[in-house]
């Protein structure tokens, strides 16, 4: 219970922060970067839904989780550690994808009025992040190693959460994505 007034606390203080990096620059870049890939798991279920095309794609996942293991040890990284955080990607993802698919198929008028390409206009976008996300493992090696990790993580993901006004399927996919990001977890 203390904890949870804490983080209330300082997620209350730096909401008034008027630079997001500022927040926590160790730890808001990537979280940013996490609530992108959960957002745009949106336009993977629009692509998807509706077509034989199912969400569970294990070829594609396996393809990035091999290249994130490939590209680890040259950014110093354990190959280990960035295919658990990327594989929390994927599974954010599909939180989102399956979230979509029960309230488009519960409320059919809320579905989405185009299917995006998934091949030309959304894996190009996931792949971006997954380079930028690859990235800033690499540069919060140090942050993620502190025994404040889980803490600070917490408070950037509620104020990340907070600036881009996520709804719950997204705020619980992203409290998914980041799970692993700390050393200790």
């Amino acid at each position: 219970m203390r904890l949870r007034v804490l983080c209330a606390l300082l997620v209350a203080g730096l909401l008034a922060v008027p630079s997001p990096a500022s927040a926590s620059p160790g730890f808001w870049p990537l979280t940013d970067l996490a609530a992108q890939r959960v957002q745009i798991a949106d336009k993977v279920a629009a692509a998807k839904f509706g077509t034989p095309s199912p969400i569970d794609d294990p070829v594609r996942e396996q393809q990035i989780l091999d290249s994130v293991a490939a590209k680890a040890p040259g950014l110093g990284l354990d190959p280990a550690d960035a295919v658990r955080f990327f594989r929390d990607q994927i599974e954010a993802n599909k939180i989102v994808q399956r979230g979509l698919y029960a309230r488009w198929t519960e409320h059919p008028g809320t579905r989405p009025p185009e299917r995006p390409d998934l091949g030309t206009e959304v894996r190009p976008v996931i792949d971006r992040l997954n380079a930028g996300l690859l990235a800033e493992l690499a540069e919060t090696r140090d942050a993620r190693a502190r025994r404040s990790c889980d803490v600070r993580l917490a408070v950037t993901v509620r104020l990340v959460d907070a600036r881009r006004g996520l709804d719950r399927l997204h705020s619980g996919a992203l409290s998914e994505a980041v799970r692993s990001a700390c050393s200790g977890s």
